[in-house]
Parts: structure tokens; sequence; C-alpha cells
């Protein structure tokens, strides 16, 4: 499988007794639109690693079909690539997918990890998901998304090859299989919201599955508590409420 080379970057404090964090966005996101108002409040006490995945702003879409795995694989190159001890992981929607990935291939490159807004079957988002994604077009696309990508890319034709990769890369998902998630030995956080885009009860199961898991729904929508650009729409009022919890389990 060819590897693409991801952009990464580094912030915080490079003299943090803790591991490295290492965040993994959505789709459709970058790293300023994904984390821009939580980084702030991690960098204090962390040192941060954040990338962007095939397609994704500075990073390349390269010619290999997308998934999850594979975007895994990618990231456990980045990591050797750096000699990182075992890291901290948050992974927010599609990066959710890829840090299950991530921990379930590499389980060696991961120490605690943080599932935040993450499916693992298809039949735990709400109705209409599936066939909202299956009828969706480049032109629908939020122009916030657009914007933040033209932004780190410069290129006005990434935001529509990103589109078209994520995409492919949730309508070709067919599920992790259970035995995958329970094989998974880091402990692990599954965050959600209350009003988010798979249901509460997916996330309680997700968190069941896990062999030592905590689980934590706030109030909210598919990324507000994150601070992700669209979802937020600026208001950083539930990231700043929710950030405490997640160094209360990453700082351990």
């Amino acid at each position: 499988m060819t590897r693409i080379r991801l952009h990464r970057e580094w912030h915080g404090d490079e003299d943090s007794p803790h591991p490295p964090l290492l965040l993994i966005h959505g789709g459709g996101s970058t790293i300023p639109s994904n984390w821009g108002a939580l980084l702030p409040l991690l960098t204090p006490t962390r040192s941060v690693l954040a990338v962007e995945l095939q397609g994704h702003g500075r990073t390349p879409a390269g010619d290999r079909p997308p998934s999850f795995e594979a975007s895994a694989d990618d990231v456990d190159a980045v990591l050797a690539e750096l000699a990182l001890p075992a890291v901290d992981v948050l992974g927010f929607s599609n990066g959710g997918q890829v840090a299950l990935q991530l921990a379930a291939r590499h389980p060696e490159r991961v120490r605690r990890l943080v599932l935040a807004s993450t499916p693992f079957r298809r039949d735990g988002m709400v109705d209409g998901f599936w066939e909202g994604l299956a009828a969706g077009r480049f032109e629908d696309m939020p122009a916030v998304f657009i914007e933040a990508d033209l932004a780190v890319s410069g290129d006005p034709a990434h935001a529509r090859r990103m589109f078209e990769l994520d995409q492919q890369l949730m309508l070709g998902f067919e599920g992790f299989p259970d035995e995958l998630i329970a094989g998974i030995t880091a402990p692990a956080l599954v965050v959600g919201a209350d009003r988010d885009v798979m249901r509460a009860q997916h996330l309680v199961e997700l968190a069941s599955l896990l062999p030592e898991a905590r689980l934590l729904i706030v109030p909210g929508n598919h990324g507000d508590y994150l601070g992700e650009l669209l979802a937020a729409g600026g208001e950083t009022a539930p990231v700043r409420a929710v950030a405490p919890y997640l160094l209360g389990f990453l700082n351990r």
C-alpha cells in the first residue's frame, strides 16, 4: 500500500511531563478548522502533534483509494519517522475512526485514546444520515470548509478532491468488527453530544465494547464541544466546558 506523507505540526509545551498528544481531525477539516479553538486549552500543559489526513489541508490526495486502515498506517509512519514513544490520541469523527484503527493495528503507539463522535457501525447513525451523504454534492459543501481548506492548501481544486475522498470513504464504510474494538488495550474515553450525528446508544455500545473505557455525553451537536469551526460557529463556551474533562482523562 502506498504511503501518503501527512502534513504535521507541533504546538504547545515541549517540556511537558506528559507524552505527546496526537490530534486527528474529522472529515472536511484542517488542523485550524477542527482544532483552532481547542489547541489554546491544551497547549499550556501538553505537547501537541496535529496531522492532516489524505487530501486534507496541506496533505496531498495522492492516487490511493481512501480507507481508515490506510490513514492509520499513514499516521503510524509519522510517529515512526519522529521516533516517538507511545502517544495519547484524540480523534474526532472520521479522525476517531482512524484513531480506532491506529490503536488496533499499532497498539504500541497508543497510550490513551479519546474517541470523539466516532461511528463504528453503519446502523448507529441518525435517520437520514446515509441518504444525505449519498445525495451530497460538492456544491452543497459548507463554504466554511472550502474557505478553511483553501486558506492552508492554496489550491481552489483541493477542496473538491477532499469532498470526493470523504464521501467515498464514508459510503464505503461497512463498520468495524466488534472483535477489533474489543482487542484495543489502551484506556479510552468515548465522547459525543446529545444532538450528534450518531445515536447516544451507539456511543454507549462503543464504550461497552472497549475493555477499559469511560463515556461522556455532553449537550451539543457534532463537534461544537471541541470548537470545530462549522459546528461551534465561533462559540467557545462548549469547548471550554469540555476541555477539563479531556485533560483530566489524558493527563493521568
